[in-house]
């Protein structure tokens, strides 16, 4: 496809970027670290670590890596926790020794963690205790190659006295640590007093290196790590600043963390594309309080923030969201899950600011696509492709779609994995033959030149021999007043063709009645596009960023009706 978005880029981007092949993530780091020495990197509970003491603790962690645990470049070590400031310690430290990240959602059970464990062949785990008794159930299963377990308590990383406080009010108070019982359990607090003098910085690192094992969600099917090299994430962290080149100034931007670094999208966005440009990341938690959420922000004269639909959503319905200044703010980012037109018109009503929305996967590092951060008001597109990355949208048979006609969106450039870990057979069927990777996203080209998500591939519903595409009904339904979310699948029906089933969760104190849904339906959509079920709940399955899960829906249904005869 003709780069004909290039025209449109903002003044100061430029169309490409000189990347070196051999630079790697620690390269990116340490020159960080000696620009920004003094300046904050990432703070948590009040508690703020500055890049030159990053710099100390990450080679600390390194150093108990090679010395104490005997572990070697190439060597994967899991991490399993939330956003505190042990992560990015640990994440650095295991970068700079060579070895490679599997990140793990602190929420998954133990037959979801024994995978990742097992798949990766991760000799090490860095988790934190809330999360050790799921461990424990997964490492009894055995069949991994895990050797040494570092745990952390939330709080491990404060000072006195709000370290024992806090760690006391999550084991004994909240009860959120279980009891466990792990074979020689190495405490985080120890592996950062190491003599960070006794670091030894790999021989022969490279961009080509593998930095991350990068594990899909799994809403597609069983989750597979994506394999990302070092210069992949370099590729993508420079990527995300030269895009936001003319809004950003090194050094003195503050970005507020709610989603989880373990997440691709907040790895990159956050974690190492502010860590490139000498920014502060004020890390949260537990995103889903949203009253402390807001409590944070109020805290700080923020620039940006980064979010999914739902996060943005639950701030949207929280009155204090008011009292936030976003005087400061440049940048309001979005992915992971389309933006919702209500969500948005309310956002910017509120704050002030402008949600921009992109697009990406983990494949990719993850930042494909992103909305320009002058634009204002919905747009409802993903925006325009990063410098260096090349896009082509293909119909079923490979060949590329006219502008316009809707394609799977394929997307070539550096960011780009070089496939799934131990997966030849997946790999070969995600890229087409000239290198594109294949998302199973459907989009199109806009009149005004922008990219707009259809739907998944997947989750297209056929009815009559129409496609519909569930996004455009959800987008209809919740642009009803009563209406907080939605969700619409496929189901199958007795002429073996599908119908559309509708999962609508209504706003607080809000009713309406199936019938009146249905006529405004009616109203809204041609009638094959036009629910046939329609279903009341109080939630929606999702992600743990909050991406609802239409196969979880989906797969409900048809085991219900399997059980119902």
């Amino acid at each position: 496809m003709e780069n004909f978005w290039l025209n449109r880029y903002p003044k100061g981007v430029p169309e490409t970027l000189e990347l070196d092949p051999a630079e790697t993530l620690s390269d990116v780091f340490e020159k960080s670290c000696h620009d920004y020495g003094a300046r904050p990197a990432y703070s948590s509970f009040g508690k703020t670590i500055s890049f030159a003491e990053l710099n100390v603790f990450s080679a600390r962690f390194a150093a108990y890596l090679q010395n104490n645990l005997g572990l070697e470049k190439g060597d994967r070590v899991a991490i399993m926790m939330p956003n505190t400031l042990q992560y990015p310690i640990a994440l650095f430290g295991i970068l700079r020794a060579g070895m490679v990240v599997v990140n793990v959602n602190p929420l998954y059970t133990h037959r979801e963690l024994h995978h990742q464990l097992k798949d990766s062949e991760a000799r090490a785990v860095v988790i934190v205790a809330n999360s050790c008794k799921v461990l424990e159930e997964a490492l009894d299963v055995g069949d991994t190659q895990v050797r040494s377990t570092i745990v952390t308590e939330i709080g491990d990383m404060l000072d006195w006295p709000k370290r024992p406080l806090i760690n006391f009010a999550v084991r004994y108070l909240k009860r959120m640590v279980p009891n466990y019982k792990l074979k020689f359990p190495i405490a985080f607090r120890d592996t950062v007093k190491s003599d960070a003098k006794v670091f030894q910085h790999p021989r022969e690192m490279h961009g080509n290196d593998l930095a991350f094992l990068q594990y899909t969600g799994g809403t597609t099917g069983v989750s597979k790590g994506a394999m990302l090299t070092h210069s992949n994430m370099v590729a993508n962290l420079r990527q995300v600043n030269a895009w936001f080149s003319n809004v950003n100034i090194k050094g003195v931007e503050i970005m507020v963390t709610p989603l989880p670094l373990y997440h691709v999208y907040a790895l990159t966005c956050n974690c190492l594309a502010y860590l490139e440009n000498g920014g502060l990341n004020v890390l949260i938690t537990d995103p889903r309080d949203t009253k402390a959420l807001i409590a944070e922000m109020k805290r700080w004269q923020f620039t940006a923030i980064t979010g999914v639909n739902t996060l943005y959503q639950s701030l949207v319905n929280h009155p204090a969201l008011k009292s936030v200044d976003f005087s400061t703010v440049k940048i309001v980012s979005a992915g992971g899950m389309a933006v919702m037109e209500p969500t948005a018109r309310a956002w910017l009503e509120i704050t002030g600011t402008n949600i921009l929305e992109g697009y990406g996967l983990t494949e990719a590092s993850p930042v494909v696509t992103t909305n320009l951060a002058r634009n204002r008001g919905y747009t409802g597109s993903i925006g325009l492709p990063l410098p260096n990355t090349e896009i082509s949208l293909l119909d079923d048979a490979g060949i590329e779609v006219e502008r316009g006609e809707p394609g799977e969106l394929c997307v070539r450039g550096p960011q780009v994995m070089l496939g799934y870990w131990q997966r030849p057979d997946a790999t070969a069927e995600s890229f087409t033959a000239d290198g594109f990777l294949k998302t199973g996203d459907i989009a199109v080209v806009t009149l005004n030149g922008d990219f707009k998500i259809v739907d998944r591939k997947k989750d297209m519903i056929l009815v009559s021999g129409f496609n519909v595409f569930p996004s455009e009904i959800e987008q209809v339904l919740t642009a009803h007043p009563a209406i907080a979310e939605a969700a619409c699948i496929g189901l199958p029906n007795e002429r073996g063709g599908e119908v559309v089933a509708a999962y609508v969760v209504l706003n607080s104190g809000s009713q309406i009645t199936k019938a009146d849904l249905l006529q405004y339906c009616r109203d809204q959509l041609t009638a094959y596009k036009v629910p046939k079920i329609i279903k009341f709940c109080t939630d929606l399955p999702k992600s743990n960023v909050g991406k609802v899960l239409r196969r979880e829906l989906r797969d409900s249904e048809l085991a219900a009706a399997k059980n119902n005869g």
